[in-house]
């Protein structure tokens, strides 16, 4: 059992951010090649200019138009996809396994503050889980893919909120919680967890021809 967790909190650690790192990479050169079969006009309207301004105003809480036409489903979206990042970052056990690996460390979040902010995570899951099931035109383009993939966000703040506090099984929590987070990196490129890196792309192309084309706002 130590070799295994030696094993899934080292080298598998490792294995994990390359096969993200590389997968991000392979989406976007496939995202580029389609591009280029496709419609390769799109280069010769894409500017740096309008890509940043479009990007930063999607950026902005409610400042384009369209979000306010939905403004609980925006501003959960929008707090929970910060908090996915913000949370993981800002955990104190995370930084401490950083500072041991690498010798660096920054700003921790207080311990009561980081579990307020995993709760309104599962919060924001379990209101995308509803919304699936209640919203027509949602459900109906919705699968079980879909679930399983919002099970598969819910089970690395899960089982680490139950680790940390140690409520019961504190070994199978923290291997179950690192497992699943590895599990859910490793399936980021490959999955529509990948908007990540596709919305910004998105965003750039619509600024552009937007702005550079139209010349309007995109938001």
């Amino acid at each position: 059992m130590n070799a295994f967790i030696d094993f899934i909190m080292g080298p598998m650690v490792w294995i994990t951010f390359l096969i993200f790192i590389l997968g991000l990479i392979l989406k976007i050169v496939l995202i580029l090649k389609d591009v280029n079969a496709r419609e390769p006009y799109i280069y010769s309207y894409m500017t740096l200019k309008h890509s940043l301004r479009s990007i930063a105003a999607w950026s902005i809480p409610f400042f384009p138009k369209s979000t306010k036409q939905s403004p609980v489903f925006y501003g959960v979206s929008y707090i929970f996809h910060l908090l996915l990042f913000l949370v993981p970052i800002f955990l104190t056990a995370h930084i401490v396994l950083v500072n041991e690996a690498f010798q660096v460390s920054w700003i921790a979040l207080d311990d009561s503050i980081a579990d307020i902010l995993t709760i309104m995570v599962g919060l924001g899951l379990v209101f995308f889980m509803i919304r699936r099931m209640m919203v027509p035109e949602v459900k109906y383009l919705t699968s079980c893919k879909d679930y399983l993939l919002i099970l598969i966000v819910a089970l690395p703040f899960i089982t680490g909120f139950i680790a940390y506090h140690q409520f019961f099984l504190y070994r199978p929590m923290v291997i179950a919680h690192v497992i699943s987070g590895e599990i859910m990196l490793i399936l980021i490129p490959f999955s529509k967890f990948s908007h990540m890196i596709v919305a910004p792309l998105t965003r750039a192309y619509m600024g552009s021809e937007f702005g550079n084309v139209r010349h309007a706002k995109d938001w």
